[in-house]
């Protein structure tokens, strides 16, 4: 097995930022890789958060890459609309999509890196061979929704899989994480070989929110073989 280089990166949420003051929030972590935006549609999951236009404005106002996490129904039809406006990643949902490899290949000609993101119950397996055409797997460690819940430990068996999978050549996918990622549980998700971490509130709970995406950073990087 040859160990593909990882990379570490902190995905601030704005789920958990005060919505009122997004351009702010967003440079209040200046040192983010990617910043985390969920886009929910009251249908897929049962909350409503912001859509395209709020993106599209988001947009003039950091040059952070902006992660669209899309928890919408029918992503095939609105998914490319958030490539276009100047995402870097956009993610939709492998329950969701009605031709996952298809959508991938309209999101990477609109111009962005396309993501595919399972539910904590949603077996990885069936998805193996529609990864090959993601540049991204999200792995949900708790129920898509709302931001706060608590971690669940039992997805790591599939961002360990992943990780196999990756290091073996079989997959090219960056491996991130979403949900109740904090203090208490970037480290196991590190050692299960997650790339790329989603913190919301650890990151704008925090009185400083720029420090906490440098501390969880510094604990991930403790922790895993980067």
């Amino acid at each position: 097995m040859h160990t593909v280089s990882r990379q570490l990166m902190i995905a601030p949420s704005l789920l958990s930022a005060d919505f009122a003051r997004l351009a702010d929030e967003a440079n209040a972590v200046p040192g983010a890789d990617w910043l985390h935006v969920d886009v929910m549609d009251g249908h897929f999951v049962p909350n409503l958060t912001l859509g395209l236009p709020v993106v599209q404005s988001l947009m003039k106002y950091t040059d952070i890459p902006v992660d669209c996490h899309l928890m919408i129904d029918n992503p095939d039809r609105w998914a490319i609309g958030y490539a276009e406006a100047g995402s870097y990643n956009v993610t939709v949902h492998a329950e969701a999509a009605q031709d996952p490899v298809k959508l991938a290949k309209n999101l990477r000609a609109a111009g962005a890196r396309a993501g595919l993101s399972v539910k904590p119950k949603t077996p990885l397996e069936p998805w193996v061979e529609v990864l090959r055409h993601y540049d991204t797997l999200l792995v949900m460690s708790v129920e898509p929704g709302f931001g706060g819940q608590s971690f669940i430990p039992e997805v790591l068996d599939k961002v360990r899989t992943a990780r196999r999978l990756v290091d073996t050549g079989h997959l090219t996918v960056l491996v991130e994480i979403d949900g109740g990622i904090n203090a208490d549980t970037i480290e196991a998700a590190a050692e299960a070989g997650v790339d790329c971490f989603v913190a919301g509130s650890a990151v704008y709970g925090a009185e400083d929110p720029a420090l906490a995406v440098e501390s969880l950073r510094d604990q991930a990087r403790a922790c895993g073989s980067w």
